[in-house]
């Protein structure tokens, strides 16, 4: 039994070594008040960059809360003390500017000349049509 947990717990290392060497991390955080952007550079050399107010928990915040930003867990992590947000930079850099609810509450949300031009029309048709039920 001991070498058993033994073996898994130096698997589970190495899995972490693995980990930290080829996931992206954070090495540097800031904000750009200019742009309005969260600009996060990774351990890599790459960067990307993220509209701080469409991020869940910084809305409202002000170019001061949004500029104290602190890397947490070996990078995979931003945290905003004074506002007690965090975000995962994994989560970030894959789109996803909040939990699976905030995501869903603000899909969709952006408008544009050819949505606003498709709802006048479906709604001189009397809207959305029905669903109807298949037998």
């Amino acid at each position: 039994m001991d070498e058993l947990t033994d073996r898994q717990i130096d698997e589970a290392l190495e899995r972490g070594r693995a980990a930290r060497a080829e996931e992206p991390r954070a090495a540097a955080a800031s904000y750009d008040p200019k742009s309005q952007r969260v600009v996060v550079e990774l351990t890599n050399g790459c960067a990307f960059a993220f509209p701080a107010r469409s991020a869940q928990g910084l809305e409202a915040a002000g170019t001061e809360e949004l500029s104290d930003i602190v890397i947490l867990g070996a990078g995979y992590g931003l945290h905003w003390e004074a506002l007690d947000v965090d975000l995962s930079v994994p989560d970030l850099l894959n789109g996803l500017l909040g939990t699976r609810s905030f995501m869903a509450r603000h899909a969709g949300k952006a408008s544009s000349i050819s949505k606003a031009a498709a709802a006048r029309e479906n709604g001189r048709k009397g809207g959305r049509p029905r669903k109807t039920a298949r037998g």
